[in-house]
């Protein structure tokens, strides 16, 4: 859906209450087609942001898996990796 939101599951360290609230807003943005909401919408557009947060924290706590938690160092150079082939 969105380029900038980021799988969070099964990091080594855990995700952040910073990059939970950063997705939440990446959908919000796109859910609501604005980036930026207007002064009468701020407080809905805000509420939406912390709602999706705590659903997103909830369902990160509560997820399960048998795999070893992945690097970020990792996955992280293998994104650069694939942007540096793709606009080569």
């Amino acid at each position: 859906m969105c380029r900038n939101i980021k799988p969070l599951f099964n990091f080594d360290p855990p995700a952040t209450d910073d990059e939970i609230h950063d997705a939440a807003l990446q959908f919000v943005r796109k859910v609501s087609g604005a980036n930026k909401p207007s002064k009468r919408n701020e407080v809905a557009f805000e509420n939406a942001v912390l709602s999706i947060a705590n659903c997103a924290r909830e369902l990160l706590n509560s997820l399960e898996t048998s795999q070893p938690p992945r690097d970020r160092e990792e996955v992280a150079a293998k994104a650069r990796a694939r942007a540096a082939a793709r606009f080569a």
